[in-house]
């Protein structure tokens, strides 16, 4: 390999570490946010409006504000191939038009924030509590409406700034929401003191339900106000464009980034679709929706800073390798994007699966948050753990699909999928309750892998998937096998220490952890896997 080619490969690394390592503190904020809700809301009638009223906003934060989405995606492509003076004037202009377009939106959520309620959550009409829950609710998605309009300007102003090599500022940001509905937890805990706690039980005041529920809303938006001002100054410092309104929409930079973002979000709002029938169902289940968010955070903490990791490296290298003849070199990539997905996502579903009480425990359970509570976080962080592995290979084989420029495949198995997804969400919420939301996503990630794997087999000349299915069966039962050892040495530590106790908490998680992963990789070492040979020799080599 010559210099210029390993240039690019070692940036490309530099790359990848430093949205990791942003990534895992935005995470372990956005735990002690979600810890901070738990001891003050629990699972009660605030938090379940939260999550029913934060579904759309949340949504169009995460798609049209997050990075690898559609206006993120549209930015960088359009604006690396132009001078730095031509920027500018561009993101200005797609700031405003995309402005007039999201102010829109956010005005029809303010005045028809009950009309989508009752569509969205048609549970609430026959639960006890539905009356006070959607009034919350209601009052929360009209405060949080403009959170439309911030999500599209934090989009792009995320690429813009990568196209300026910031990767470090837009990659920490979002931890500033976290921060601002902490301190907004913290503004309701000394003004009502113990009665917070008592919000969560049955028969408390309406007057401070909605009030409590304002104040998170209104924490919640000034968050995304936040995250948009930082990453806005940090565009004008660098020359990439101001809070300015211009009107150029015949700018061909305009139309170019028009052709790739429409398709490419509403491909991607498919998501939405299957978010919220979950949402749906969970609205007849009381503290489902709530639960859902801790346990998915629970979740999306590792999974966040290990699919980083992985795609990061490995999303140019498909791109560059999808001629035909390239197709050889594009398989072993494909397998080791799978290979990795397995050794990182499979122990991670064991631990999460044997050692569910103690975490949830340990992060959540205080205040307000009780053993009922615990019981069912866990249960859903153990669904969760069983479809860890295809949450990531599917996103390795979508990546792939995009790089051979086919965009069809993937939105056809989406389109596929909503269907799937409302037929298991009521299949499975009838034999489990909420955890049969959580397994009905794992079911359709399942099928969504299996019939990517299938096209692909077809559209690049075979894949030897009996090959490759050897060592993620091997990975599967070290990770079945450490699971058991983990949940054993858990029993033993609770019988010699007892149950109680943070502190014992802590020792017992990391003692039966530890045990598990230790057994897990000693496994995992024997089958002598190239791919994790070569990431262990990569990790140690950054880490020292």
């Amino acid at each position: 390999m010559t210099k210029e080619q390993s240039k690019p490969t070692r940036s490309l690394v530099s790359i990848a570490g430093i949205v990791a390592a942003a990534t895992l503190i935005s995470k372990v904020v956005g735990l002690v946010r979600q810890s901070a809700m738990g001891a003050a809301f629990s699972t009660g009638a605030v938090a379940d409006a939260y999550n029913f009223a934060y579904v759309i906003p949340g949504f169009l934060l995460i798609l049209l504000g997050g990075v690898n989405g559609p206006f993120y995606s549209a930015i960088v492509s359009v604006l690396a191939k132009r001078k730095k003076e031509e920027a500018a004037p561009l993101v200005e202009t797609m700031t405003t038009l995309v402005g007039c377009v999201l102010i829109a939106v956010s005005v029809l959520l303010a005045v028809f924030a009950g009309n989508i309620l009752d569509v969205t959550t048609p549970g609430l009409s026959q639960r006890a509590d539905g009356e006070i829950v959607r009034a919350i609710a209601v009052r929360q998605l009209q405060i949080m409406a403009p959170m439309a309009v911030l999500s599209g300007f934090i989009g792009i102003g995320f690429g813009t700034l990568n196209v300026a090599n910031q990767f470090w500022l837009p990659s920490i940001s979002p931890l500033l929401s976290s921060i601002t509905v902490v301190i907004a937890i913290g503004v309701l805990w000394l003004q009502l003191g113990g009665d917070l706690v008592s919000l969560s039980s049955p028969g408390a005041s309406t007057d401070l339900l909605l009030y409590a529920g304002s104040i998170l809303a209104i924490g919640t938006l000034a968050g995304a106000v936040l995250q948009w001002v930082v990453q806005l100054f940090a565009q004008t410092r660098v020359g990439m464009g101001a809070f300015r309104l211009r009107f150029n929409f015949h700018d061909p930079g305009v139309r170019e980034i028009m052709r790739i973002m429409l398709p490419a979000t509403f491909s991607s709002g498919m998501l939405y679709i299957n978010w919220q029938v979950n949402s749906m169902f969970a609205s007849y289940i009381p503290g489902a929706a709530s639960g859902l968010n801790y346990a998915n955070l629970l979740v999306q903490t590792p999974l966040g800073v290990i699919s980083n990791i992985v795609l990061v490296p490995l999303l140019p290298i498909f791109s560059q390798l999808a001629a035909p003849e390239d197709w050889g070199s594009l398989k072993q990539r494909i397998r080791q994007g799978l290979i990795l997905s397995a050794f990182t996502m499979l122990p991670l579903g064991g631990m999460m699966i044997a050692l569910s009480q103690p975490i949830v425990r340990i992060v959540y359970e205080r205040g307000a948050f009780q053993q009922q509570a615990s019981d069912l976080v866990a249960s859903l962080l153990v669904a969760y753990g069983v479809g860890m592995f295809v949450y990531l290979g599917r996103d390795v084989l979508v990546r792939v699909f995009y790089a051979l420029g086919d965009a069809d495949t993937p939105f056809k198995v989406s389109l596929f999928n909503i269907f799937l997804n409302i037929f298991l969400d009521w299949i499975f919420i009838n034999q489990f309750g909420a955890p049969g939301l959580v397994l009905a996503t794992v079911g359709v990630n399942f099928t969504s892998t299996l019939m990517l794997l299938y096209v692909l087999n077809r559209k690049i000349n075979g894949l030897p998937l009996v090959t490759w299915s050897y060592p993620i069966f091997g990975l599967t039962a070290a990770s079945v096998f450490a699971g058991f050892v983990s949940y054993g040495t858990l029993l033993v530590c609770e019988r010699f220490l007892g149950t109680q106790g943070l502190l014992i908490l802590i020792i017992q998680l990391g003692i039966s952890g530890s045990v598990g992963m230790l057994v897990f990789m000693a496994i995992a070492l024997s089958m002598k896997l190239p791919e994790v040979d070569k990431f262990l020799a990569r990790f140690l080599k950054k880490a020292g």
